[in-house]
């Protein structure tokens, strides 16, 4: 099977989540190959799970304060800061077909694509279900999913470079948890590619996009027109706060 691979883009939070609910209904509809994109946030932004509650999760004053954008996504898990420059986003779009029924199995399937494009970079991961990967147990990468209509949409951060300060001062925490105790032990539990590797965010992309596409037949593609129209106008629904404050 043919995938398509949309190269490293920037977009801001609500097109991201709108382009990857696009090409989720073009697949179910037969009308777009199985699809891997890699994007960055611009600017940055939080995203919530699906069943979150964004006044619970997200400090929104500082956000505005900051120009820090927050989004809820389609699919589950937590909230997660997504920095400019800090972190690679993937999603991979696919029949579900092409993937273990299980949630575990699967996850652990994409993921060690995630784990191979590391491994270019000298960086031995381990996947740790259900949907993180660890670098000598410290959390490099996160990872969310759905399915709809017979499609598989997972995405995942990889983080490149991190500040818990600021993850911190945008994330509904109590004051125990931002104490210098709290962060030294936050630190203890998450690493980033920068602190590993002496390599660029350009150079952790093409590291991915081999471990994506290794063994597979694909070809580098863009976005159709029609797919970014479709994105432009659902965007618009991801901005709403009928959306974005439904719980």
């Amino acid at each position: 099977m043919k995938w398509r691979v949309i190269s490293l883009e920037e977009h801001d939070a609500f097109s991201n989540m709108a382009i990857d609910e696009t090409i989720m209904a073009r697949i179910a509809n037969k009308e777009a190959h199985p699809t891997i994109r890699f994007y960055t946030w611009e600017p940055g932004a939080v995203s919530i799970g699906r069943f979150q509650s964004m006044a619970d999760e997200v400090n929104l004053e500082r956000c505005r304060s900051l120009g820090i954008d927050y989004v809820r996504r389609i699919t589950g898990g937590g909230a997660v800061y997504h920095s400019h420059g800090g972190e690679i986003t993937y999603s991979l779009i696919a029949p579900e077909k092409l993937f273990s029924k299980g949630i575990r199995e699967s996850y652990m399937e994409i993921c060690s694509y995630v784990i191979k494009g590391l491994e270019v970079l000298g960086i031995h991961a381990d996947f740790a279900p259900i949907n993180d990967i660890l670098v000598n147990g410290r959390k490099i990468s996160g990872s969310a999913q759905t399915r709809r209509q017979g499609v598989l949409l997972q995405h995942g951060t990889i983080l490149y470079k991190l500040d818990i300060h600021e993850m911190f001062s945008l994330l509904n925490v109590s004051s125990e948890k931002i104490s210098d105790k709290a962060i030294k032990s936050a630190e203890d539990r998450v690493t980033c590619v920068s602190d590993i590797a002496d390599v660029s965010l350009e150079g952790l992309y093409k590291a991915l996009l081999s471990g994506f596409t290794s063994g597979i037949d694909y070809e580098i593609s863009n976005l159709s027109k029609q797919e970014i129209d479709d994105a432009s106008d659902l965007s618009a629904s991801y901005k709403s706060a009928q959306w974005n404050m439904m719980r």
